[in-house]
């Protein structure tokens, strides 16, 4: 490439997108795996059920502390897979660049995020690139498709949720949306926590083995709280939070200085579980002999008293958390 911006070229089909294709997304994610003369290519699924999930990416910045849009894009799409109890295997990637666009920073993007992919063990087998006018974009954003088997084991889904279930996370809760708010620098706030974005493979595929498990969800946009309330429309059961839910001292002192509440905010590499009472403990246990879930902790159970979420406070009260309206941290993922 000739140049260190994007220019509307890069996506008229010619020399400077080919240029653009094969200097940066074939060089990082590897030619074999991104054939830049091929429409389709073929994919082994191994002989097993067929998942697949679909995401897009409009992060604000773009960079934050702990990751980009690049890793964010392959992390976000391998564990919607993951908790559904899939091994991800496969990803297409189509990237919507802004005319303008530096191409540095572009190539830190697409090196994160292959890095991200090799860690994820997933490959990038297909991937288109636009171009759009300066002013119509944000940058980039990145446009996913997953592919993976399901593996054998508990067929986790939200019907399989019972009165008296225990709701358990792997870690915890708002480290990416408080991470990405302060990487945006427009409340003179300065920090050194990182996003929790991260692969959750390790975590989810353990727990197939429990007979006991009956859900899992990465709680992203709308964080804990706006799973409680996707348990609650499923089920007609109701969600009890209890104090015991980890927050970093960090992310709360951010949040009580702008007004923000750490149960909405987004994580990109948790896991919130629910399972049988009785197994719950040795999930739990399992977790923590994880260097991912060594933070794991018991949040909450389900309950047939109400059809509400309820947080239960350190003081020995209680609140809704009502469903979430307003988006309070908005392009976070």
């Amino acid at each position: 490439m000739e140049d260190d911006r994007i220019s509307l070229a890069h996506g008229n089909g010619g020399r400077f997108m080919r240029e653009l294709i094969e200097d940066v997304f074939a060089r990082h994610l590897s030619a074999s795996e991104l054939d830049v003369q091929a429409d389709a290519v073929p994919i082994d699924l191994e002989g097993g059920e067929v998942m697949i999930t679909t995401d897009g990416f409009t992060v604000q910045p773009l960079e934050f502390p702990g990751g980009n849009i690049g890793s964010l894009s392959i992390h976000g799409t391998t564990n919607d897979l993951a908790v559904a109890g899939a091994r991800p295997m496969f990803l297409t990637l189509n990237a919507f660049i802004e005319e303008g666009f530096e191409v540095a920073t572009l190539e830190r993007i697409v090196a994160s995020l292959a890095q991200a992919a090799v860690e994820a063990g997933v490959r990038i087998s297909a991937g288109d690139t636009k171009v759009v006018r300066r002013g119509e974009g944000g940058g980039i954003y990145l446009a996913t498709t997953g592919v993976g088997i399901r593996l054998p084991g508990v067929r986790p889904a939200i019907n399989r949720i019972q009165d008296g279930d225990v709701l358990l996370v792997s870690g915890p809760i708002g480290d990416h949306g408080t991470a990405v708010m302060l990487a945006r620098e427009e409340f003179g706030l300065r920090g050194d926590l990182q996003s929790d974005a991260g692969p959750v493979m390790q975590l989810t595929e353990p727990l197939l083995a429990f007979e006991g498990l009956r859900f899992m969800r990465d709680p992203t946009r709308g964080g804990i709280a706006s799973i409680g309330h996707e348990i609650v429309k499923a089920t007609g059961l109701g969600i009890r939070f209890e104090a015991t839910v980890p927050v970093r001292e960090s992310v709360q002192s951010v949040c009580d200085m702008l007004g923000y509440d750490p149960y909405y905010l987004a994580c990109e590499g948790r896991v919130v579980a629910v399972v049988a009472p009785d197994q719950a403990d040795d999930v739990l246990a399992t977790w923590q002999a994880l260097p991912a879930g060594k933070d794991a902790a018991r949040i909450g159970r389900v309950t047939s008293e109400s059809r509400r979420v309820v947080l239960e406070t350190p003081l020995g009260g209680e609140r809704f958390l009502e469903e979430l309206e307003d988006d309070p941290l908005p392009r976070i993922c």
